[in-house]
């Protein structure tokens, strides 16, 4: 039996598939920040994933002010240093909402990893603090994240590159730019070698949003369930390192806006199943 994947207990937490549309309906950022459920919530920005980091807060500044924040706060965090200053740290403790750019993942982990940044971030996540990123902010949220292996053909033993993530939810492995760049591969792999985790491939201008052990696909993209956990056979353990694997039975969902997934049961949600579940998790955190 699998070990039931789930969001560690808090606010809202969002991954975006990368890409998402900030210019003409801006559907899932939109949707971010009416998580917050604040009429003009403050936005803070974190950009360290990126090498261009002008240019990254600069977008997002623009589209989140247009949509209704009161504040987009630039958290330019660079070195291990800035993860440790009480500005940056403060700035993160004022923000409604934390939003994570894309870049390099590994970039994210050393230096946020470990650091006051780092705890004030899962701190406000524990108060109902929206947290969301997108590719390479979206990848890390994970225990387990992916930071590499070719997409052409992953399907073979040690191609997939994983390391430790933030652990903001746990029994699932996040890819993005899923469809776009043909990462199927990628989490077939990650499902043969451990069968346990839940791959969730999040295509471009594709959202989920994690609420307990419902997770809702949001966006125009979209969201693919890679589910390794009834596989019958592989010879990944017989294997060395970059020779061929073959895996049988893995289960695939492909999600759009509307539908969802239940973690703990491993199954889809359609629309009307997905309200009720909606409203059980609200009583039940009322």
């Amino acid at each position: 039996m699998s070990t039931p994947a789930k969001s560690t207990p808090g606010g809202p937490l969002v991954a975006i598939g990368g890409a998402e549309d900030k210019t003409s309906e801006a559907e899932i950022l939109r949707r971010v920040l009416s998580l917050s459920k604040k009429e003009a919530p403050v936005v803070g920005v974190i950009t360290t994933a990126s090498s261009v980091p002008d240019d990254v807060f600069g977008e997002y500044h623009e589209v989140f002010s247009g949509l209704g924040a009161s504040e987009v706060l630039d958290i330019r965090i660079r070195e291990r240093s800035d993860a440790a200053s009480e500005q940056f740290v403060e700035m993160i403790r004022n923000s409604d909402i934390v939003f994570i750019s894309g870049g390099d993942q590994m970039r994210l982990t050393n230096i946020l990893g470990a650091s006051p940044a780092m705890e004030t971030i899962r701190a406000g996540h524990q108060s109902g603090t929206v947290i969301a990123g997108t590719s390479a902010g979206a990848a890390c949220q994970s225990q387990t994240m992916v930071y590499g292996g070719p997409a052409t053909d992953s399907l073979r033993k040690g191609a997939v590159q994983m390391a430790a993530g933030f652990g903001l939810v746990d029994g699932i492995i996040i890819d993005t730019h899923f469809l776009e760049r043909g990462r199927f591969s990628r989490l077939m792999e990650v499902g043969a070698t451990n069968p346990e985790y839940l791959g969730v491939g999040l295509g471009e201008d594709a959202a989920v949003l994690f609420e307990g052990d419902v997770m809702r696909a949001f966006g125009p993209g979209h969201v693919i369930i890679v589910d390794s956990s009834q596989i019958s056979g592989s010879n990944v353990f017989e294997l060395s390192d970059g020779e061929a694997v073959t895996v049988h039975n893995v289960i695939m969902h492909a999600l759009v806006d509307g539908y969802g997934f239940n973690l703990k049961d491993r199954r889809v949600l359609g629309p009307e199943e997905l309200r009720t579940e909606g409203l059980e998790h609200w009583v039940a955190n009322s």
